[in-house]
């Protein structure tokens, strides 16, 4: 069910043009070389069974910026969803780190 939810969304949000054209251009994206020079608060979410992005990249982005907050979420959807389990932490930790900042 989630996996068609995911599908039908990809397909609305873009032509397989545009997506093809999308992710050869994410693919050769590389900023970690500059994530030292980020001196804004930072809080680095990831989820631990993410299909798309190995979690060990969100907790390396997170190390790489100085002061950064890592939290690993529930789940297996690289964008959570509604009904996916770590989507009220999610928002815990969105308010948190707002409430932090601010």
């Amino acid at each position: 069910m989630i996996a068609r939810v995911r599908k039908r969304v990809q397909r609305m949000s873009a032509s397989p043009e545009c997506a093809v054209r999308y992710l050869e251009t994410v693919s050769e994206l590389d900023v970690r070389q500059l994530l030292a020079q980020v001196r804004t608060p930072t809080l680095v979410m990831h989820v631990r069974d993410d299909a798309l992005v190995p979690i060990k990249l969100g907790r390396e982005i997170a190390a790489g910026i100085p002061g950064a907050r890592f939290v690993a979420l529930p789940g297996k959807n690289h964008i959570p969803l509604e009904q996916d389990p770590g989507v009220a932490e999610f928002f815990e930790e969105v308010k948190i780190f707002l409430k932090d900042t601010s």
